[in-house]
């Protein structure tokens, strides 16, 4: 197999990942689309009950940038306030360790049996067929898991893919290529999820993957970003209310980076390590912030010059 035929074989397989993720996440938005939003929606100025909604609708949907963005949108409109977005900004955070989880958990297995589940729920002509893409999709996303993992063992094969990893193993540069390789594609999920399986695979040290997935936080921020280009200038606020959390957080963490990667690893073997350290960086990251969010909110209002009106009633 040559090298080109390797690097087509994984970049195919990690485009079939984001397929699923992206199926499964609009079958979700289709089926309880408006539920979701009126959770959001009537999400009050009490921070914790923001963080909750916040936190499970990403697991619910495999995509944090996909609940930011709505909750961006409906800052957009005014129906929910800046001031009320914040929790839910931090629990989005949090819920997507779900994915590392997931992934470390070894449940790959599965995703054949819920693809033809849903295949056949899909021909049914009972309310049960709603559901049917859902659950195909869901197979999908585990079934192309399996098979990244597949395509990338005879990475280990060629001479250059250690110097490539080598480039991840200082906190700095893991930081920056896990920035940058989840912004270029528009998924933290894919991210986390690749990282995971090349601890797995003995295809990269579990610390350069600590420090790739903390990155991958940071990198997940462009999706909205980008998103509330179009908005008006409190959901833009809410935008950049979550890149800062982030990147605030990473600040002050990075000091402490390695020993904090040493740490997850004396506490777990390698691979749950991984998602440990990204589930105790988002545990952190939302502590943090909650307990101050009210100081928060009022220097990033004051910061971004931004009115903040109240939400609309319902």
């Amino acid at each position: 197999m040559s090298q080109l035929q390797i690097i087509v074989a994984v970049i195919s397989a990690i485009v079939l990942f984001l397929y699923g993720l992206e199926g499964f996440s609009r079958e979700l938005r289709t089926v309880g689309g408006e539920k979701l939003q009126s959770w959001l929606a009537r999400v009050t100025a009490n921070r914790f009950v923001g963080f909750f909604i916040g936190a499970s609708a990403t697991v619910l949907i495999q995509s944090s940038a996909a609940v930011i963005s709505l909750t961006a949108s409906l800052v957009d409109a005014a129906v929910l306030s800046f001031r009320s977005s914040l929790g839910i900004l931090l629990g989005a955070n949090l819920g997507t360790t779900t994915t590392a989880w997931l992934v470390s958990f070894k449940l790959t297995g599965i995703g054949p049996y819920f693809i033809v589940l849903g295949t056949l729920l899909s021909i049914l002509p009972t309310r049960a067929k709603l559901f049917g893409k859902t659950c195909f999709y869901f197979g999908l996303i585990f079934f192309t898991l399996d098979l990244i993992s597949v395509e990338l063992r005879p990475l280990q094969q060629q001479p250059w893919w250690n110097e490539v990893v080598s480039y991840v193993s200082s906190p700095m540069t893991g930081l920056l290529i896990g920035t940058v390789f989840t912004a270029a594609i528009q998924s933290s999920t894919v991210a986390i999820g690749l990282a995971v399986i090349l601890v797995q695979q003995g295809m990269m040290q579990p610390d350069a993957a600590i420090f790739f997935v903390i990155g991958s936080n940071l990198g997940s921020t462009s999706t909205a970003l980008i998103a509330c280009l179009s908005m008006n200038q409190t959901a833009k606020a809410t935008a950049v209310a979550n890149f800062s959390f982030n990147i605030i957080s990473i600040v002050l963490l990075f000091p402490w980076l390695r020993p904090f990667a040493q740490l997850m690893l004396r506490l777990s073997e390698p691979t749950m390590a991984v998602a440990l350290a990204h589930l105790s960086f988002n545990i952190l990251l939302s502590t943090v912030f909650l307990l101050v969010l009210p100081w928060s909110h009022r220097i990033l209002v004051s910061v971004l010059k931004l009115p903040d009106p109240a939400a609309r009633p319902g």
